[in-house]
């Protein structure tokens, strides 16, 4: 049986991690975060949900959820970092002109250092996990106690980038996935290994991205309950030999 938290959990795709694993028979708890606990009223009438306040841009509260979660359960098996935004203005920038130290700043704290943060006070529940999601390795030494997922996009691949502008965003993505990286290394050592990894969902019917829908092709567009589902099939079959890697939502590993 397993035990979960989902960081960001209020609305989009934070939200529907929350309900998808909460449906789960074999998930007994779902703690959940977000900024103001009493204005998530869908949040809150989920079952086997357990609402914590976090602001993720504050070590202080991102310390003070991890003590209440420490309360609530002995261990972690599934951490999802969903917390993000596209920018202060709700838009990208479209070129130099745009960029402003503020504006780095703040999506930096909320897309990179805010889960870098939640992986390091949360890192001893997860790896007190009872390894209950993904694939456990036929061998004793290369189990793995739990998993955690930091939400990327592809706009943060330097592979994938071909027209440039978002400066703020694709930064602070492939920034993660550099973290996610170093995660996958550091706790990816001795006997309470935990699995990290970087998931893109594809572009979601989410308020991040909906300035942007016109420009979406018809059918790619994908709803919040196809992009978890196929996400957590993802993580349903993730092994040790994964553990820093980026895949996209349909299944093919991300170059960053």
């Amino acid at each position: 049986m397993a035990t979960v938290l989902i960081q960001g959990a209020s609305r989009g795709l934070g939200l529907q991690f929350a309900r998808a694993l909460a449906a789960r028979d074999s998930v007994t708890t779902v703690l959940a975060t977000c900024r103001r606990p009493e204005q998530a009223e869908e949040l809150r009438s989920l079952p086997k949900v357990q609402v914590l306040p976090l602001d993720v841009t504050s070590e202080t509260s991102v310390a003070a959820a991890a003590q209440q979660a420490a309360a609530a359960t002995a261990g972690l098996d599934l951490l999802v970092n969903c917390s993000a935004i596209l920018h202060p203005s709700g838009r990208g920038e479209t070129s130099l002109r745009d960029v402003s130290l503020a504006g780095l700043q703040e999506t930096f704290n909320t897309n990179t250092f805010g889960p870098l943060l939640v992986a390091k006070h949360f890192a001893p529940l997860l790896q007190a996990g009872s390894g209950a999601l993904g694939v456990q390795s036929e061998d004793a030494k290369q189990r793995h106690a739990a998993v955690l997922v930091n939400m990327t996009a592809k706009v943060g691949s330097t592979t994938e980038n071909v027209l440039g502008g978002w400066y703020s965003y694709r930064m602070s993505k492939a920034a993660l996935n550099m973290a996610t990286k170093n995660l996958s290394i550091e706790l990816g050592r001795g006997r309470k290994k935990v699995l990290c990894v970087g998931l893109h969902p594809g572009t979601v019917d989410t308020d991040l991205s909906r300035p942007y829908h016109k420009n979406v092709p018809a059918g790619q567009l994908l709803s919040p309950e196809r992009s978890v589902s196929h996400l957590l099939a993802i993580v349903d079959r993730l092994t040790v030999a994964d553990s820093g890697r980026v895949f996209v939502w349909s299944g093919e590993p991300l170059a960053f």
